[in-house]
């Protein structure tokens, strides 16, 4: 059983946002899919090598994401090393991506709020780079729409996210930071 979390903001307005990158990575990993309004948020269940997998997208706003998160995992009972949130990172270039684990939330108040509710940093993460290359405050970046370069940017790099996503499926977190961390 394992769980990948999108991180992102529910409302409309909030869609093209820099901020909902982990909405975005896993609505074109997914596809067309069913999505249920379970756990605070948009939850999906599928099978994959007979394995449970669910997928959440929080509808709690990125503050408040850590609701969401423990009420799936308490549920469930899922182990930290079975989760992995996919967040966007201002302090990595733009389309870059790092998998981490057992680190601070760096910031981000999306990830604080797991850390708070989980109480522990020990899942890990898909971060993706949205780097600041303005003068702007955090708030406005993150809230800020994507251009139709980083749109285009993302849609190259979305082939590998798939493949990181099928590949902490498959085999887990640490062989996927082996593969994915040193490309």
């Amino acid at each position: 059983m394992k769980l990948i979390v999108g991180l992102g903001n529910p409302e409309k307005k909030y869609e093209k946002t820099r901020h909902n990158i982990g909405f975005r990575v896993i609505d074109n990993y997914l596809g067309n899919v069913y999505w249920q309004n379970e756990f605070y948020g948009w939850f999906a269940e599928l099978r994959i090598n007979n394995e449970r997998i669910f997928f959440l997208k929080p509808k709690t706003f990125m503050n408040a994401s850590g609701l969401a998160v423990s009420e799936i995992v308490n549920y469930f009972k899922i182990d930290m090393d079975d989760i992995l949130v996919i967040q966007d990172d201002f302090d990595i270039d733009f389309g870059k991506y790092k998998l981490k684990r057992n680190s601070s939330s760096g910031g981000h108040n999306g990830i604080n709020s797991i850390i708070t509710a989980l109480g522990t940093n020990a899942f890990s993460r898909l971060k993706i780079g949205i780097r600041r290359e303005k003068r702007l405050k955090a708030l406005e970046f993150v809230l800020g729409k994507l251009t139709d370069e980083e749109i285009a940017k993302l849609e190259e790099m979305q082939p590998i996210f798939n493949e990181i996503i099928d590949s902490f499926i498959n085999n887990g977190i640490e062989r996927t930071m082996n593969i994915y961390n040193t490309k």
